[in-house]
């Protein structure tokens, strides 16, 4: 049984750069780098530099440096919006906050973006990874009508490839109306 991700790695463009942007701007503690001449699994002579940081209650999110291969890109057939790193916080004033923080520093910031159950700005790190910051914002018993209707969702889905009305309540065509017992109508 899985216990939780040890990590998520993706590549950067220079190892100090990234440290410095999500140390600096996020918030997130450098935990440790490790360097290596030839990759241990594969015994291929690639220096590398890996680095980690802590993305809070034990979710470690880490990147590659890899000066011996090509520029990195990015999956072209594969809409910028799609393919992003999301981060928790604590609420809609310190996601604020944030998005002040980074303008500040001179990155560009979509949003808050309204998703019902949460809200999140989103701009790009120094290596062109979407990043999203989100707070929570759900009332109760939302999250259970999400879980409720996962299954029937996904199997209209994999039938038809259009967006599934289960939960309409989340893009504002009806009013989400918890029960008593805490779940949705």
């Amino acid at each position: 049984m899985i216990k939780r991700i040890h990590h998520v790695a993706y590549r950067c463009r220079d190892a100090r750069e990234t440290v410095n942007f999500y140390r600096d701007l996020l918030g997130m503690e450098f935990q440790l780098a490790i360097a290596e001449d030839r990759v241990p699994s594969t015994g291929a002579p690639d220096p590398y530099m890996h680095v980690f940081l802590d993305a809070g209650q034990g979710n470690v999110l880490a990147f590659f440096e890899l000066p011996n291969s090509p520029d990195m890109g990015r999956d072209e057939n594969t809409p910028q919006w799609v393919q992003h790193i999301a981060l928790e916080v604590e609420t809609m004033d310190v996601l604020m906050e944030m998005k002040q923080k980074l303008e500040q520093a001179g990155i560009e910031v979509l949003g808050p973006t309204d998703h019902t159950i949460f809200q999140s700005i989103y701009f790009f790190d120094p290596n062109g990874h979407r990043i999203e910051l989100a707070a929570n914002t759900a009332k109760p018993g939302m999250h259970q009508e999400l879980k409720r209707v996962a299954e029937d969702m996904l199997e209209e889905w994999s039938r038809t490839k259009k967006a599934p009305r289960h939960a309409a309540w989340m893009h504002g065509q009806e009013e989400f109306k918890p029960t008593q017992a805490g779940e949705a109508k």
